[in-house]
C-alpha cells in the first residue's frame, strides 16, 4: 500500500470520527399532540395506519428516528427532511391550521400521492412499509378528497 493511500485512508477515518461530534440537533419528538389530525378528524383505521407508517416520521411530532439518524452525515439529511416535512405539513398541528389551509394540504396530499412524489423515494429505501400499493394510494386519495370541508 502506498503512503498516499495509507494517509488518505487515515484522514478519511479521522474525518468520519470528527464529524460525529457535529451530527446536529434532531427535531423534538412529542407523543402527546392534542391538535393531531386523529384527534380532530375521523379517519378510517386503514388510512390511519398508512399515514402513521408512510407519513408521520417526517410530517408529525411523533418521528421515530432510526439508528442511522444519529450518524453524521446521514443525520444531517434526516434532520433536514424532518424539519422541511414538518414545516410543509405537520399532522400533529392539524387543529391549528385554518380550514382553508387544511383543505389545501388535503389537496396537496391527493396530488403528491397520486403522482408518486410522496412518500419520498429516499424514505422508501429504508422504510418498506412506506411503499404504498395501488389500493393504499387509492384509499389515501379517496380519504383526502372526502375530508375536504366546503369553506363558507
Amino acid at each position: 500500500m502506498s503512503k498516499t493511500l495509507k494517509y488518505t485512508g487515515i484522514g478519511l477515518i479521522a474525518l468520519v470520527v470528527i464529524i460525529q461530534f457535529f451530527s446536529g440537533k434532531k427535531p423534538d419528538v412529542q407523543s402527546q399532540n392534542p391538535g393531531d389530525i386523529h384527534q380532530v378528524m375521523e379517519i378510517d383505521q386503514e388510512v390511519s395506519r398508512i399515514l402513521r407508517e408512510a407519513c408521520y416520521d417526517c410530517h408529525s411530532n411523533e418521528t421515530v428516528y432510526p439508528w442511522y439518524a444519529s450518524v453524521a452525515p446521514i443525520s444531517w439529511l434526516v434532520i433536514h427532511d424532518v424539519d422541511e416535512g414538518r414545516d410543509e405539513l405537520n399532522f400533529s398541528m392539524w387543529a391549528d391550521y385554518p380550514l382553508k389551509r387544511q383543505n389545501h394540504k388535503l389537496d396537496e396530499i391527493v396530488e403528491l400521492v397520486e403522482e408518486g412524489e410522496m412518500p419520498m423515494a429516499v424514505y422508501k429505501i429504508t422504510h418498506p412499509e412506506a411503499r404504498l400499493t395501488s389500493e393504499e394510494i387509492k384509499l389515501v386519495i379517496d380519504w383526502a378528497r372526502k375530508s375536504m370541508v366546503p369553506e363558507e
